[in-house]
């Protein structure tokens, strides 16, 4: 009865702003988990077939772009009203979604992602700001976690029909996003109510300034600087789950077991959410991860509330590094999926502690600017991450680059990779020629070259970001303290 009276105090706009996120997430993620499989697969089947360099450059830099200009979007929006900015922002999504369905080269590839982000950016700091206004000291607690809740539903929903879509064509992955979008659209105009925005007479331009002066001020707090600069190396780890992952599953992973336990039980689920070579879609595959959140947060957050936020930031990034092992080590599907689970709990212990971290330090009188700063790691994370997911995935874990050393190592002649010549057909005539099938290749070159390797680096990257948070709690703030 008590969370039920809860509920009646909510009002129209806060169950609208939380319905706009789900439908967003749903869009967003729905492709944003294929994406890194659009660029990097062969051409013939659909998808772009660029290096894992151009890959890392085109997320790399859109994603950044999206945590970091929320810093000015947010300041527009508060100038010129939300629901003009959320109208923009739809805009600029549904044309983003269908630039990237339409253009195939690099260059133009990378202006649709930007101005996909871009329009995210103008999207990202009115739906939070909006569930802030619209809920009390009483009610903001269950709020916010009604919010976290859609956040993960759609994270879920959004890649599972996209697993579904993409076994027909690439362009109803986008095709979904862009209706998604258009249903954002019309919750918008007819249920949501605009804020009452403060009517001073400050221009843009000086309303933006003051934003970047708020940073300023905020980001010479050196201690605070020390500490956003240490996650930006742990977002780096955590985005391989977007970057790295998928295309680790589709090079090297064999699903088969975890489609037949399936079938087994549920075979129409099977059906739908696997391959016609009977093996699991690799976005449903990594869609697990909000699924696991949606189920196991609450007992989670239960279980870490009694320590402190940094304890539990340290011990949440060991346990996701567990699973970034796993994810990168093994060829079998149901240790694939093990690990998504063992990360997904990291993910839950640490990630939420972060903001109560922030919240926690800052103080009284510049929470709001605390805040709005600690989307900066976000930002670097995924500069970073790219980096990590570019070069360095390519050649130590890159399916394709490997083989191409194994063919010049024996002298066997090939076609360069083209537009008429993808890398499906360098595979295959290289399997031909080197009298193997095509999972025996795989299974060859696997136990030649150890791509399984990569979880080193990226496991490693989320051990540093614990090593550097004990060094900066030890001995610079137990110092400070004292």
């Amino acid at each position: 009865m008590g969370v039920f009276s809860i509920f009646k105090k909510y009002n129209t706009t806060f169950w609208a702003s939380n319905t706009i996120e789900l439908f967003e997430r749903w869009a967003w993620y729905g492709f944003y988990m294929a994406f890194a499989l659009y660029l990097v697969n062969s051409k013939d089947t659909g998808a772009l077939g660029l290096s894992q360099a151009e890959k890392s450059a085109i997320m790399g830099t859109g994603s950044m772009l999206l945590y970091f200009l929320p810093v000015i979007t947010g300041a527009i929006a508060d100038k010129l009203g939300y629901k003009r900015i959320l109208y923009l922002s739809f805009a600029l999504y549904a044309t983003g979604f269908y630039m990237i369905k339409s253009f195939d080269s690099f260059g133009m590839m990378f202006f649709a992602f930007v101005w996909t982000c871009i329009g995210g950016a103008f999207f990202k700091p009115i739906i939070s700001a909006m569930i802030s206004r619209n809920t009390t000291d009483e009610t903001a607690s269950i709020g916010f976690g009604i919010f976290y809740m859609m956040v993960n539903i759609g994270g879920f929903i959004g890649p599972f029909f996209a697993g579904i879509f993409m076994q027909k064509s690439w362009d109803y992955v986008f095709y979904m996003s862009m209706v998604t979008i258009g249903l954002n659209f019309l919750i918008t105009l007819f249920f949501f109510k605009e804020p009452q925005i403060q009517n001073n007479k400050v221009s843009l331009g000086k309303n933006i300034a003051q934003a970047f002066y708020n940073i300023w001020v905020t980001l010479k707090n050196w201690r605070y600087v020390l500490f956003l600069l240490i996650m930006v190396v742990f977002w780096a780890a955590f985005n391989q789950l977007y970057y790295s992952f998928p295309v680790f599953i589709v090079q090297w992973v064999d699903s088969s077991e975890i489609y037949k336990g399936i079938e087994s039980v549920w075979p129409w689920l099977a059906h739908s959410i696997g391959t016609a070579e009977g093996t699991i879609t690799t976005v449903t595959l990594t869609s697990m991860d909000s699924f696991f959140i949606i189920v196991f947060q609450i007992a989670v957050s239960a279980l870490v509330m009694r320590f402190k936020p940094l304890s539990a930031m340290m011990g949440g990034i060991l346990v996701l590094s567990g699973g970034l092992m796993m994810m990168f080590s093994t060829q079998s599907g149901w240790m694939i999926l093990l690990g998504i689970l063992i990360f997904g709990l990291g993910e839950m212990s640490s990630s939420p502690k972060f903001t109560e971290y922030v919240g926690r330090i800052a103080p009284p009188d510049k929470k709001a600017l605390y805040m709005g700063t600690s989307f900066l790691p976000y930002a670097g994370g995924h500069a970073l991450a790219g980096w990590l997911s570019g070069d360095i995935y390519e050649k130590t874990s890159d399916k394709i680059y490997l083989l191409q050393k194994e063919i010049a190592k024996r002298g066997i002649s090939l076609p360069e990779i083209s537009e008429t010549y993808s890398k499906n057909d360098f595979f295959n005539e290289a399997a031909a020629k080197m009298v193997m099938t095509k999972q025996e290749l795989t299974n060859f070159i696997w136990a030649e070259y150890h791509p399984s390797n990569i979880w080193l680096v990226y496991s490693g990257v989320a051990v540093l970001s614990v090593v550097l948070l004990f060094v900066y709690d030890r001995f610079i703030l137990r110092r400070q303290q004292n």
